[in-house]
């Protein structure tokens, strides 16, 4: 093993392990749990006759812990009503609402060229607001919020970290031979550990987690939901990084890992199930309370997110502001939407979704 201090750039990280050092029975045993609940969150996403509406909100819901876990934190609320517009939104909210347009542009990029370090570059950049390039400055390090004590030092130099992120890359697409979940996990270790960029690395990885899955056809649509657990686990994920720089401890790290993709993928298709329910509840209510045919691309809209604008209806349903002005005024009299007045603007807002979305 490869000599490491915690106050010394880790210039010698090695690449990650073979096939056999990292497919242990245990974490064979981890990896079929997971595969089989992640295939079940897929088959559950195909059905769903239009995605968009999980995609908005999961998405949002893991940019929010994502960022969390870097102490960036803002409220549900507060992401739903800005995430059309985020002017009067205060800076963390739209810190986290740029983590879900990092998450679109990731999965853009992934699917035209795959998962690579431009792609992570590019993420990281959206996430941050500015282009981030590769740290060229030494003295990076990390430590513990509460004693600050220096718990890891990343690789230093830029032809270093190029050299490690190459690796990592290499890593990512040469492994066909492990279980896709194994590389996911031992990649994300891996890009944590080389720590590219002097800020967004954390919620970068997270990133890619996601990507690398629908690269590998796990997932058709970017629907995980895993920052959730690593917000709730917190210790546990900081501390299980170290231990595979400090002792190798790559078994216990994927186990961890895979853990949390088996119990997200479980809540994310029972949350599925919670929103179809509703939407299908809601659309019979809407339909008796407008007394005729429903625009279905109006019921899509109001589950796209919870907060609607009357210029949103009028967009998607191609309609006069009279004609939408209208049908969110009914259904806010019959109580399935609430009308809030916000500066000039009115909000309708579906408040059992987005009770649903915030349990």
């Amino acid at each position: 093993m490869t000599t490491w201090r915690a106050d010394v750039p880790y210039n010698e990280l090695p690449a990650p392990p073979s096939r056999e050092h990292l497919e242990t029975p245990r974490v064979l045993k981890a990896a079929i749990g997971a595969n089989a609940a992640l295939a079940r969150l897929d088959q559950s996403a195909n059905l769903i006759p239009n995605p968009s509406v999980l995609i908005n909100a999961i998405a949002l819901l893991e940019a929010k812990a994502s960022s969390e876990i870097e102490n960036i934190v803002t409220t549900t609320d507060a992401l739903f009503r800005h995430m059309d517009n985020d002017s009067g939104a205060d800076p963390a909210t739209r810190e986290t609402l740029r983590y879900r347009s990092a998450l679109r542009i990731g999965d853009e990029l992934a699917r035209e060229r795959g998962v690579t370090t431009n792609t992570a570059i590019a993420v990281c950049s959206a996430i941050k607001g500015t282009d981030m390039g590769v740290r060229t400055l030494p003295g990076t390090r990390i430590g513990n919020p509460e004693t600050r004590a220096i718990t890891y030092s990343p690789p230093e130099g830029r032809a270093v970290i190029e050299a490690k992120l190459s690796d990592w890359e290499r890593f990512v697409h040469s492994a066909d031979d492990i279980d896709p979940l194994i590389t996911m996990a031992a990649a994300h270790y891996q890009f944590e550990a080389i720590h590219p960029f002097t800020d967004g690395n954390g919620r970068t990885g997270r990133i890619l987690n996601i990507l690398l899955l629908v690269e590998a056809g796990l997932l058709k649509y970017p629907l995980l939901y895993p920052s959730r657990y690593f917000i709730d686990t917190k210790a546990e994920y900081y501390a299980r990084l170290l231990a595979v720089t400090a002792e190798s401890a790559w078994e216990d790290w994927l186990t961890y890992v895979l853990h949390g993709i088996e119990s997200t993928s479980r809540e994310t298709v029972q949350r599925i199930g919670a929103i179809q329910a509703l939407q299908e509840r809601f659309a019979l209510e809407a339909r008796a309370t407008l007394r005729g045919g429903v625009d279905i691309e109006f019921i899509t809209v109001l589950f796209e997110q919870p907060y609607c604008r009357i210029a949103n209806v009028m967009e998607r349903c191609e309609v006069s502001r009279p004609t939408a002005t209208s049908w969110l005024n009914k259904l806010a009299t019959a109580g399935l939407l609430v009308d809030v007045k916000v500066g000039r603007e009115r909000l309708f807002i579906n408040s059992q979704f987005l009770s649903l979305l915030s349990r």
